[in-house]
């Protein structure tokens, strides 16, 4: 039944791309013009001119002019882009021969960016209701990271749960996992978002800029939208007639990280094209309490290529990736010295069975790039089919994806080729919508989307059951601007069929069929449907050109994960035993957010304030016996008594928000300071007061930098730079206290890892700098840029609170004991960026 709806919905899609065919007329729209300096007239030679929609845009030459070609006819929002310059963003109606000049003003900054919200026209970030933060490309390559979530973790409002330096999973304002999208190529990133130490699946060399939607985002993008959408965008396609490419290397010291990373892309007679190869390897990074992180290094390789047709009907584009990942896992085991250990197989005595122990790591192991056993290799191939088709005057948007995830983990260096856990797991996505033309300040947009998934177990240590799950949902959303007034508001419906499988096991716990001789019934089957309403209205009024304010309200719907509804068995990530609940319901949140905001020539200023009621929050709650105490498990081989944790719900109270404060004075074009702080709230209700905090709900943070820049420091350096600033997080002493590890503990009152989970997180402040340029050669033409960046500049021996590491064993050659691994000490980067043609 699944199956035949996907083939009806491919079916559609066809009609569709014929009928989209069938309306390609002799008409041939272009839009063309000259771009400018608004202050001194200067033709601006490079700067970029660009319809986001329809992937097409164009360079502007010597004397300033571009051309664009095979527009369908229509009203588009056009970006102008130039480094040095603010964005410039216009709604353009196109019909035949259109000639339109633009006029760019000089800025520090990059300039607000363009805010994608469903629609092909856009909007501007101060007419946009819901609070949204966009990372131009510039920020991207100036800041070292090493994985793309960690790129984004500094950004107010957005931080990262992480499991070493390879790993991290994005958090918007408290809520991470299944409560928020990840977006990547137009498409819900799917892996295995349920898990503490899963990470995102993308080159981080791919993304060219990020949107970040925060609060719920349900309307478009389905159930797990509840927090946001974090939006990574790839590159753009290139002009007509371009071939453009470029070369990247990057070193950091504290690692030893090597990122090479190429990349080549044209455009020619309407057919684009581009690729991408990359290649990261780190060993185990270091800071001054532990030294090397043994086995936290990692190896990544990705690659990608995208073909797509450009016509005056729209565009069709096929986009193919591949990412691989294999990194080591840090268990925090120590020696007698305090320094961390690695686990190695030896042979026993009689020479007739293997057995594992930890010993110190030599130096050369220090600094190897290959991980050892215990590690995790994921593989993620992804298949995108992006499509835009004229429809009268309006689009019609189809977009297909496949997606396989691949996940192993190994952790028995006696059989370092077996994995115990392995989970496969192909995903299926649709996007159909129209959107409709802007008319009297009003457009609209409807539309379906959903997901099919099948997973399943292909390792020995099992957690959660195979599933089968069927998401679909349907929606509509309008825009109308009324004066000083912009208003938006949405509804959408959503199913979810789940559906866990029956699963059995012979007394090795590896699957066998039902009717196996001595067969254990490891999983019982079950079935949930899940249905929920979203909503969403807001407004944005302009006061003046320079004040406004932003008011929003929304209602946001998540159906329950394979994890929380099906788990039975050790969660190997956390070393707990966890049972899931198949009657949960799903969870329902109330979100308010009011921004006001100040922004001239000169400064910026908003302040985003949220609210945000959840029903029927899901959490994992620690199961206690008859006196009170934690009720271990012990049936699970080659693991310690676990601590059970029962998934179950209640409803829970978040608020909080962002400052943030820019001043870029024109008259100084060349000076920028900025400024940010963000705070987050979160609490259960109705539970007893040890475990009334939500876990992983990030501390207050404080960050600022100081940004000079020149356009031309001398005849071969242009667009220097020089940062410097800091990040200053608070204490975190909002602890949800059942979420520290107990395994194996004897005397936990007086043990040093409880002790220190009833602890405060401490604060710190991290310095950070960076400097850069293009270098040019004498008659003009860009040889490449250059880059130079360094974190933890006083190399401060922190732990963050979002790492999972702050619970691992405690270093007993301190005193008192040290518990936990710490994060990356002092980090300096080499990036190297080399145009080719």
């Amino acid at each position: 039944m699944i199956m035949k709806s996907h083939y009806k919905l491919y079916i559609l899609f066809y009609i569709l791309f014929f009928v989209g065919s069938a309306s390609v007329t002799s008409a041939q729209n272009q839009l063309h013009g000259k771009i400018t300096d608004i202050s001194t007239g200067t033709m601006l030679t490079g700067a970029n001119v660009y319809l986001s929609n329809l992937k097409l845009g164009a360079t502007a030459k010597e004397d300033g002019s571009y051309s664009i070609k095979n527009i369908p006819s229509g009203t588009y929002l056009i970006e102008v882009r130039f480094l040095g310059y603010a964005t410039f963003e216009q709604s353009v109606s196109i019909e035949g021969d259109k000639e339109q000049d633009f006029s760019l003003t000089p800025s520090a900054m990059e300039g607000e960016e363009v805010v994608v919200k469903g629609n092909k026209l856009g909007s501007e970030p101060y007419t946009s209701s819901q609070p949204v933060i966009e990372i131009p490309n510039s920020y991207l390559v100036q800041n070292a990271s090493t994985n793309v979530i960690d790129a984004l973790a500094k950004v107010p409002g957005v931080s990262a749960i992480t499991d070493g330096q390879s790993i991290s999973k994005p958090v918007i304002r408290g809520l991470g996992y299944n409560r928020l999208v990840t977006l990547n190529d137009g498409v819900p990133q799917e892996g295995q978002q349920w898990g503490d130490e899963f990470g995102i699946e993308v080159d981080q060399n791919s993304v060219d800029r990020v949107e970040i939607l925060k609060g719920p985002a349900s309307l478009i993008y389905g159930s797990d939208a509840l927090a946001g959408v974090i939006n990574l965008l790839p590159e753009k396609p290139l002009p007509e007639g371009e071939l453009k490419g470029d070369y990247l290397v990057n070193y950091q010291t504290n690692n030893g990280l090597i990122n090479n990373s190429l990349h080549l892309a044209g455009t020619q007679n309407g057919i684009s094209w581009s690729g991408r190869l990359t290649d990261i390897m780190a060993h185990s990074y270091q800071n001054p309490n532990d030294g090397y992180v043994i086995n936290s290094q990692f190896s990544n390789i990705a690659y990608d290529a995208t073909v797509g047709i450009h016509r005056s009907w729209g565009f069709s584009q096929l986009h193919f990736s591949y990412f691989e990942l294999q990194t080591g896992i840090v268990d925090g085991t120590r020696g007698p010295n305090g320094e961390l250990q690695r686990n190695i197989a030896i042979n026993s005595h009689d020479g007739t069975m293997d057995s594992a122990i930890y010993v110190d790591p030599t130096n050369q192991e220090k600094k190897s790039y290959t991980p050892f056993v215990i590690n995790q290799l994921v593989q993620h191939t992804k298949l995108v089919w992006d499509n835009d088709f004229k429809a009268g005057e309006g689009d019609i948007i189809a977009r297909f994806s496949w997606q396989r995830n691949q996940r192993q983990e190994n952790n028995d260096p006696t059989i370092p080729d077996i994995s115990d856990i392995y989970y496969y797991l192909n995903s299926y996505t649709y996007d159909i919508r129209y959107e409709s033309p802007n008319k009297n300040n009003f457009n609209y947009a409807i539309g379906a989307n959903g997901l099919y998934q099948d997973s399943k177990n292909l390792g020995t240590l099992l957690l959660i059951p195979e599933y089968t799950s069927f998401s679909n949902g349907v929606f509509a959303i309008a825009n109308k601007k009324i004066d000083k007034l912009t208003l938006s508001a949405g509804i959408r419906y959503d199913d979810r069929l789940f559906t866990g499988h029956d699963s059995w096991i012979d007394s090795s716990e590896a699957p066998v069929a039902a009717n196996t001789p001595g067969a254990l019934h490891r999983f019982t089957g079950y079935t949930s449907n899940f249905s929920g309403i979203s909503g969403s209205i807001g407004g944005t009024y302009n006061f003046t050109d320079n004040l406004d304010l932003k008011v929003n309200a929304a209602r946001g719907f998540r159906a329950p994960n394979v994890a929380e509804t099906g788990s039975n068995g050790i969660h190997d990530g956390t070393v707990v035993y966890e049972i899931g609940n198949p009657n949960l319901q799903p969870e329902q949140s109330l979100e308010f957010d009011v921004a006001p905001g100040y922004h001239n020539k000169n400064f910026s200023f908003e302040v985003d304030l949220f609210s945000n009621t959840i029903n029927n929050f899901i959490y994992a709650k620690a199961k206690l016996d008859a006196n009170g105490h934690l009720l271990y498990d012990s049936s699970t081989a080659g693991f310690g008594p676990a601590p059970v944790f029962e998934y179950t719900q209640t409803n829970a109270v978040m608020t909080g928000g962002e400052a943030m404060l820019d001043i870029h004075p024109i008259a100084i074009s060349w000076f920028n300071f900025y400024a940010a702080y963000s705070v987050v709230n979160a609490k259960l209700q109705n539970v007893p007061d040890s475990i009334q905090y939500l876990p992983f709900v990030p501390p207050a943070r404080l960050q600022a930098a100081v940004t000079v820049t020149a356009k031309k420091l001398s005849k071969t350096l242009h667009n220097a730079y020089f940062r410097f600033g800091f990040l200053h997080s608070f204490e975190q002493s909002d602890i949800y206290l059942q979420s520290a590890i107990y395994t194996g503990l004897n005397t936990v009152e007086t043990h040093a890892e409880y002790l220190a989970s009833r602890a405060p997180t401490a604060g710190y402040t991290l310095l950070n700098a960076g400097i850069g340029s293009d270098i040019l050669s004498k008659d003009g033409h860009k040889i490449c840029s250059i880059y130079i960046s360094c974190d933890n500049l006083a190399n401060v021996a922190y732990m963050d609170y979002m790492s999972r590491f702050k619970y691992y064993p405690a270093d007993y050659s301190t005193n008192p004991p040290r518990v936990g691994v710490y994060n990356m000490g002092r980090n300096f980067s080499f990036k190297l960026l080399i145009p080719i043609g």
